[in-house]
């Protein structure tokens, strides 16, 4: 089976260039969600401002999932045409100036930037798990760990500071979203040098690489919807959590803190568990404590026992960090070379996040019909049993380049 080669496959990194590229993969990390969470707590304000509806402003939230999924599949294709660097970098300047035009107070302007940053972090989301697996392949449990964490981090900072930010005078919403341009600003010049010393690739496409064969894997599938689900409750988490636990007597402010915590205790899970899971073949164990873990918290969360409310939302965090990290890791556990990572990364990103789109206007629109959570948490639970039987699926060892290979022989 013919395989994508590059010079960096063959002759490692220097250690100057090999810490050049840990800094740069940390920095675009930290640049795939802050965009997306600073922006939910401020919905109201912008609304407010800009005299948008409530349906339009829902979009500012749907629109970059949407984005995710067409983009997805694209990512790999450029990749290979351009080479990851020079991709990466150009998305980090879309991703700046989509963030510059959302801040311009104005409805057409706010859903343009918005769709632009949608569809930078895209690119982003797929090929960082490639670019692991081709410079760091003897740490990729270690790289998918910190930059998982550290997307993590910056995501819960984000959204934590919000408002505070939009209360100073001189920076109103609008500072406050455009202040993280400087981020991806800053990863852009990084990436930018890091595109000058970037290795041409010369490269074969094997048939494993063609998003259209991935299909074809059963384990592909597997990975797809385990990412897309574990993306359905994170959305649902941090649309719907707060207002669950008003509605158990929780006041806003509280209920808030609750998130900020589900966030925060996520952060070393994304860390360890990607380090575990890269050192053992089969990462069934883990995929099975992580579903009990957010089974145990939905379920806490449905019995309505209030005192216990913390214990629910730090068993929901710690699920949550452990199933996105897996997600991730899956791309390069599965699959052998660098261009089947990309690809089903792509696969998986494109179909998951059109899955996790449906997830907040599902979970509201049950909530809406049964004038109550216990059905939308019932859902949430169910949800969690099949994520876990797509998972303990992935998880077992194998690779999805031999699954392509013998439908093609058949």
């Amino acid at each position: 089976m013919a395989s994508s080669t590059t010079s960096l496959e063959s002759n490692q990194p220097s250690e100057t260039r090999k810490w050049l590229l840990f800094v740069g993969i940390i920095l675009i990390a930290v640049n795939l969600r802050a965009a997306l969470t600073s922006v939910g707590p401020l919905i109201g304000i912008i609304r407010d401002d800009t005299g948008i509806s409530n349906a339009l402003a829902g979009m500012l939230t749907t629109l970059p999932l949407l984005a995710f999924a067409i983009l997805s599949p694209v990512a790999p294709a450029l990749s290979r045409r351009f080479g990851i660097e020079t991709v990466l970098f150009l998305s980090m300047v879309v991703l700046t100036v989509g963030i510059w035009i959302r801040s311009v107070s104005s409805p057409w302007t706010i859903m343009l930037g918005t769709a632009l940053l949608g569809m930078a972090i895209a690119i982003g989301n797929v090929l960082l798990p490639s670019l692991v697996k081709r410079d760091f392949p003897r740490n990729i449990g270690l790289m998918t760990g910190a930059y998982s964490m550290s997307m993590n981090m910056l995501a819960a900072i984000a959204s934590g500071i919000s408002i505070p930010l939009a209360a100073i005078p001189t920076l109103g919403w609008q500072g406050s979203l455009i202040i993280w341009s400087a981020l991806s600003l800053f990863a852009s010049i990084v990436w930018a040098t890091q595109r000058r010393c970037s290795p041409v690739t010369v490269s074969k496409v094997s048939s494993a690489q063609k998003s259209g064969s991935m299909m074809k894997s059963k384990l592909a599938w597997q990975i797809t919807l385990f990412m897309g689900l574990q993306s359905f409750t994170f959305y649902v988490n941090i649309s719907w959590l707060p207002e669950i636990l008003h509605s158990q007597g929780l006041d806003y402010t509280a209920a808030g803190w609750m998130l900020s915590i589900l966030q925060f205790v996520s952060l070393p899970f994304s860390f360890i568990i990607p380090v575990l899971a890269g050192r053992k073949p089969s990462q069934r164990l883990l995929v099975f404590i992580s579903a009990v873990c957010m089974l145990t918290g939905y379920i806490g969360l449905l019995a309505g026992l209030q005192s216990l409310n913390i214990l629910w939302v730090i068993l929901i965090g710690i699920a949550g960090g452990a199933n996105f990290s897996l997600s991730l890791m899956f791309f390069t556990l599965r699959t052998r070379t660098v261009g089947e990572s990309a690809a089903l990364s792509g696969m998986a990103q494109s179909l998951g996040y059109l899955l996790a789109a449906i997830g907040p206007m599902l979970i509201g629109y049950m909530h809406d019909s049964t004038n109550g959570w216990s059905v939308p948490l019932m859902i949430l639970a169910g949800v969690v049993v099949i994520m876990f039987l797509f998972g303990f699926g992935a998880a077992k060892p194998g690779y999805t380049s031999e699954e392509v290979k013998s439908t093609e022989t058949v």
